[in-house]
């Protein structure tokens, strides 16, 4: 059986749809409330349209497995009874917009009542909106039961306060939740986190297991998106698809990280190596994103894992991962909806500059950088330190503008969504937003990429130098960037060390720093 024919007709019987209800590609949530009931008054809407493939460049893996897993997700709804529209990218009634085939439905079969899950981007949930307002039929939003928080509580936490301090949301999180927490109140293992114990290097003969990666032949999807025009990046693997697309297969993810990687993440989870793309990473952030699972059932099924097993996987590992799923990602969520529209729009250090044109091939002379690139353009995946610390690490030293570093994460990365991928980008890594998520900009010379990587090993450039023909570009880049937003930063107390380091320099040496800095700048492609 192919995995994309064309839709046939579900059922003989003769039916009158009352309601019409839209899924979003990322709102696949077998477990919704929605689909727990059959209803033939009922159709189910799902869509493939241009509209979503075409408002960034996305890779190719990453569109291959948002469509593989729709069309799974509308199958196995017709499975359980219910009834569904699912329009392909080149069908030919398909409009490739949301509202006109949304209006076509509702003509077509006479909809009395439109409902939707709200969306988790600003952009399609201001679009649903004002569409719902064009009806002159009931319409209806409804949660996507899916998140540990809602939209507004984020804002309730932090009323009053003037910073969205990361911690205070996590220990909220434990607490509201008791995840990790003992019988007195007080945080497992007597520590609410053990960030301090996972930041360590990995080394070459640490056996490392092979990440699961599944086999699909979405070789007809890959045709369907080719002639359709979209354009993409990245290589497809579409003959053997290694991203989960149901349910069943993100559970099997979910418990190979907990039995084989689960032990050894939050020592290792900052970790980088060329001999290991996906280290001890569960790599399910896509299979949540499009809500196939829940970040409640990740965090219970690791906490059992740890519970059978506490010989093996210590409370900083457990801990670690728990922190990056109920701490961060929500912590992420609340800060998008708290700070948006405008925060799509923050630039405080006025940045400007291009991204580089190697950040597309991966071609450039610095190994770190051409590794983590190289690597996102194969498997559409890197890990948070790879994104921060390497390619977002330089974005920011060389003053791209935050508009072109977001547009490169949402379309490279295949769990990239904006409420995640903008609050990370635009402000954990490009310091756009002036301090709202970070208390600090994430910049480093090139001894943290050493420290943490054996990127530095076979490369053109020596980490140890900051000017000359092989002089690192992040070293000097560091220090220009310091120089050069210094009205800005030197009253920050999380980055004083710095300007007290510059204030030690002699004016020859800022001197020669800043003209290497400057060179690099204005040659930004050939590095």
């Amino acid at each position: 059986m192919q995995v994309h024919p064309q839709i046939e007709k579900q059922s003989k019987r003769m039916t009158r749809f009352k309601t019409l209800r839209l899924i979003l590609g990322d709102q696949l949530n077998y477990k919704h409330s929605w689909f727990q009931t059959q209803d033939d008054s009922v159709l189910y809407v799902l869509m493939e349209v241009r509209q979503e493939t075409d408002y960034t460049v996305h890779h190719i893996q990453k569109i291959i497995a948002f469509f593989a897993s729709m069309y799974n997700f509308a199958a196995w709804l017709r499975k359980k009874g219910h009834l569904v529209h699912h329009f392909l990218i080149n069908d030919p009634d398909n409009t490739q917009s949301i509202a006109d085939n949304l209006n076509y439905l509702i003509r077509k079969h006479g909809i009395i009542k439109f409902e939707y899950m709200l969306p988790d981007e600003y952009r399609l949930d201001e679009y649903l909106r004002k569409f719902c307002d064009s009806l002159d039929i009931e319409s209806r939003s409804m949660d996507t039961e899916h998140f540990l928080t809602y939209r507004s509580e984020f804002q309730q936490i932090f009323k009053g306060r003037q910073q969205y301090l990361m911690e205070t949301f996590y220990r909220y999180m434990r607490k509201k939740h008791n995840i990790l927490m003992g019988e007195d109140g007080q945080p497992e293992g007597g520590s609410w986190n053990y960030d301090k114990e996972n930041r360590h290097p990995v080394k070459s003969s640490l056996n490392i297991p092979d990440p699961l990666c599944f086999h699909h032949d979405y070789s007809d999807i890959f045709e369907e998106i080719t002639c359709s025009g979209i354009r993409y990046i990245g290589e497809s693997k579409a003959d053997a698809f290694p991203w989960p697309t149901t349910r069943r297969e993100s559970l099997l993810l979910m418990h190979y990280f907990n039995e084989n990687l689960l032990a050894s993440f939050g020592k290792f989870q900052d970790a980088m190596h060329t001999e290991s793309w996906s280290l001890y990473h569960s790599r399910l952030s896509f299979a949540m994103n499009v809500k196939m699972i829940s970040p409640k059932e990740v965090i219970q099924s690791a906490i059992k894992t740890w519970l059978a097993r506490p010989d093996v996987i210590s409370i900083a590992q457990i801990e670690g991962y728990v922190r990056q799923i109920l701490g961060w990602r929500e912590y992420m969520r609340g800060i998008y909806w708290t700070r948006m529209p405008e925060f799509a729009s923050l630039n405080y250090l006025e940045h400007s500059n291009k991204l580089p044109e190697w950040y597309w091939s991966g071609q450039t002379k610095m190994q770190c950088l051409g590794s983590a690139i190289r690597q996102s353009l194969d498997h559409a995946y890197a890990h948070h330190i790879q994104r921060l610390m390497v390619t977002g690490n330089f974005a920011l030293l060389a003053g791209v503008h935050p508009d072109e570093v977001d547009q490169w994460y949402l379309g490279i990365y295949i769990d990239a969504v904006e409420w995640v991928e903008i609050t990370n980008t635009r402000g954990m890594s490009q310091y756009a937003d002036g301090g709202i998520v970070g208390t600090k900009p994430y910049v480093s010379s090139a001894n943290y990429i050493h420290k943490m990587s054996n990127y530095c090993q076979h490369c053109f450039y020596n980490h140890k130098l900051k000017t000359g023909e092989k002089a690192c570009p992040f070293n000097s880049l560091y220090w220009h960037f310091y120089i050069r937003n210094e009205a800005k930063l030197r009253s920050n107390p999380r980055i004083g060390m710095a300007y007290v380091l510059l204030d030690k320099m002699t004016d020859s040496d800022k001197a020669s720093i800043v003209a290497q800095a400057e060179d690099y700048l204005n040659n930004l492609d050939s590095l």
